[in-house]
């Protein structure tokens, strides 16, 4: 049984069937010169038949073919078939052919093709090839390389190619591309210079890869997909194991391509382009975008994805999405997800994540994993790891790792690690890093260090700074610290402290701090020198809220005389918990006359273990006659040490004993 619907789908299909077959006839039907000349012209002017429609121009040469004019029995012929009358064209071919008209040959060639006669219409398209008729030649080569037979079919495509016919020379470049020969650039170039928009196409992809690809042959350069260049999207990032990895991934920069060749591949993109070729039009808005030139980029991705192009319709909301326009985002990443684009639906997923629309977020990462598109299992681990719900994220992220997600495999070993499986982790984060990924790299480090092989570590470790991990550099900046390695330590540290780590820009600071020569004794009234490097590195640490560099920019800023400078970082260390900032804003403090202050900051940091702070408030208890108090405070300043504030302590103990027993 066949419902209304089906029918109605397999009439559609039909239609479609008939139209494309006519398209590509129409490819192949050979245009006849000069007809109205040939042509009775005893009722006509030219200007009548310059105006006339297209209903009293078949009217005419139908008149003209029934009085045997062969050129009329040709064009008419060639119009009906065009319209895909094949009965009412086909006596007119033939009739047509039967006195040697080349071009009716051609054309019968055609209609017996569209029949299924293929090898009677081979018959007449040789005849028609013969005679010089390179739209013959063309549909001759062509059939004879769907045979099999490519010498056949690289003669008489190269007949037709040779006479400038553009299909025939891409046909023929095609063919020639297939068995890897060079000679397919010069045939794609012959055919985009007559305005084949694909084989311009083509020929700007070959010239784009072999400028960014110089090892690659011409004959390579244009086969195989094609990758855009299109950013893809996905909501944050995989969790280190202790601490978190904070850089982006760097990496070798290749060379620049020869600026010739980048630039003639953009022009026969954009001729393509303007020629109405979708993948044409997306791939110049990329190389536009990637410029620099958003406003025209995004008319070229309009353009494609107006034509259907998922990718451009994917690219246009990206554009939109970082230019604030969300919405409009959001409009064209679902037209590109409804057509199967999985880089959309991830961006959707992610849209709907950051409004918490957890569940929205959840359907659309499964469209893109039923898309093919891996990062939708990798997204919804992510998602589910967000809300907590490990088991379903482990089961994620390991579908996602067995499909070669890199990002993956490191968010599976981290979840397994911190499971306590570190030895099923290890196998995991190995595959991740072989696979390029700079934190499974860095996580490897730290589980080797867990297990004391830290010659193993270091060699991680060293792996990933090298693609610019700023946790990575810093570790190994440590290492060569430890070793004495000073321009080694000094180079790695200035790449972490780049990178953000303030760590990094601490020690790096101390490396510098201790090249510096005495500055000597402060002169009253003397300038003030500029603030060295290793001040500034200081300075970018503390603004980073590192405590050991915020006390020693105050100690920097109370050494030139700067006590509201010094006073401020001293307290901002002290308040996030700084026992030496407290103490240091204690004898700031004292030193301004604010000893009832300074006694409240000596006692955080003394009831944090500051030895020295303790040693303070015991001299105070003693100077206040709170002897008992002193004394309990140099038993705490005794244990805190270090030896010489302990030995200072114990004879003031002494002391407060003996006057308390007097």
């Amino acid at each position: 049984m066949v419902f209304m619907g089906d029918r109605a789908t397999l009439l559609e299909t039909g239609r479609f069937v008939q139209r494309h077959a006519r398209n590509a006839a129409d490819e192949i039907i050979e245009a006849v010169g000069a007809v109205d000349a040939a042509v009775d012209t005893t009722a006509e002017t030219d200007a009548d038949t310059e105006n006339e429609t297209e209903t009293e121009s078949e009217a005419r040469h139908r008149r003209a073919a029934e009085r045997g004019d062969l050129a009329s029995m040709s064009a008419l012929g060639a119009l009906l078939l065009r319209r895909g009358d094949l009965d009412g064209a086909e006596p007119y071919l033939r009739g047509a052919t039967a006195e040697g008209d080349r071009a009716a040959a051609n054309n019968l060639g055609v209609l017996l093709h569209q029949r299924g006669y293929a090898d009677e219409a081979a018959g007449w398209w040789r005849v028609a090839a013969v005679a010089g008729s390179a739209p013959a030649a063309h549909a001759l080569g062509r059939h004879h390389r769907e045979r099999g037979d490519e010498p056949a079919a690289e003669y008489w495509l190269r007949q037709a190619a040779e006479q400038g016919h553009a299909l025939g020379a891409y046909a023929l470049a095609d063919l020639l591309e297939h068995r890897s020969d060079v000679g397919a650039e010069r045939w794609l170039r012959a055919a985009a210079e007559q305005g084949h928009r694909e084989a311009a196409y083509r020929l700007a992809l070959a010239l784009e890869r072999r400028a960014t690809d110089p090892g690659r042959g011409p004959h390579e350069a244009g086969r195989g997909p094609h990758d855009t260049g299109s950013r893809l999207r996905v909501p944050g990032g995989t969790a280190s194991a202790v601490p978190p990895a904070g850089a982006a991934p760097g990496g070798v920069t290749d060379p620049a391509p020869p600026k010739g060749e980048v630039t003639e591949a953009e022009q026969w993109f954009r001729q393509a382009a303007a020629r109405g070729h979708r993948r044409a039009a997306l791939h110049l808005g990329a190389i536009l975008e990637k410029r620099g030139d958003l406003k025209e980029a995004g008319r070229w991705y309009l353009s494609s994805a107006k034509e259907g192009e998922a990718k451009a319709a994917c690219a246009l909301g990206f554009l939109l999405r970082d230019a604030g326009d969300q919405e409009s985002a959001a409009v064209w990443w679902l037209r590109a997800a409804q057509d199967g684009d999985g880089n959309a639906a991830n961006a959707l997923g992610a849209l709907h994540a950051a409004r918490g629309e957890q569940q929205t977020a959840e359907r659309w990462y499964r469209a893109a994993m039923d898309a093919g598109d891996v990062n939708g299992a990798y997204n919804l681990g992510l998602l589910c790891a967000a809300q907590d719900r490990i088991p379903q994220a482990e089961q994620w992220y390991r579908r996602a790792a067995y499909a070669g997600h890199r990002e993956a495999a490191n968010a599976l070993a981290v979840l397994l690690l911190q499971a306590g499986d570190a030895n099923g982790a290890e196998p995991w984060f190995s595959k991740a890093a072989e696979a390029g990924s700079v934190d499974a790299a860095f996580n490897l480090g730290i589980l080797h260090a867990g297990r004391d092989d830290d010659r193993t570590a270091l060699v991680w470790y060293e792996r990933a700074a090298a693609a610019g991990h700023t946790e990575a550099a810093l570790q190994v900046g440590i290492a060569a610290l430890r070793d004495g390695d000073e321009r080694t330590a000094e180079r790695h540290l200035r790449c972490a402290a780049g990178g953000g780590s303030a760590e990094a820009a601490f020690r790096l600071a101390t490396v510098l701090d201790a090249r510096r020569p005495d500055p000597g004794p402060a002169v009253l009234g003397a300038p003030r020198d500029e603030k060295t490097e290793c001040e500034e590195w200081y300075e970018r640490a503390a603004q980073q809220g590192h405590r050991r560099a915020q006390v020693r920019v105050g100690m920097l800023a109370a050494g030139r005389g700067d006590l509201a400078e010094a006073d401020r970082w001293y307290r901002e260390a002290a308040e996030a918990g700084s026992r030496n900032g407290a103490f240091n804003l204690g004898l700031l403090l004292a030193r301004e006359g604010s000893e009832r202050e300074a006694a409240l900051w000596w006692t955080r940091a003394a009831r944090a273990g500051h030895g020295r702070a303790a040693l303070r408030l015991a001299l105070l208890a003693a100077r206040r006659g709170e002897l008992t108090e002193g004394r309990h405070w140099c038993a705490r300043a005794v244990e805190l040490g270090p030896a010489e504030v302990a030995e200072r302590a114990a004879r003031l103990s002494e002391a407060l004993h003996q006057e308390l027993t007097a």
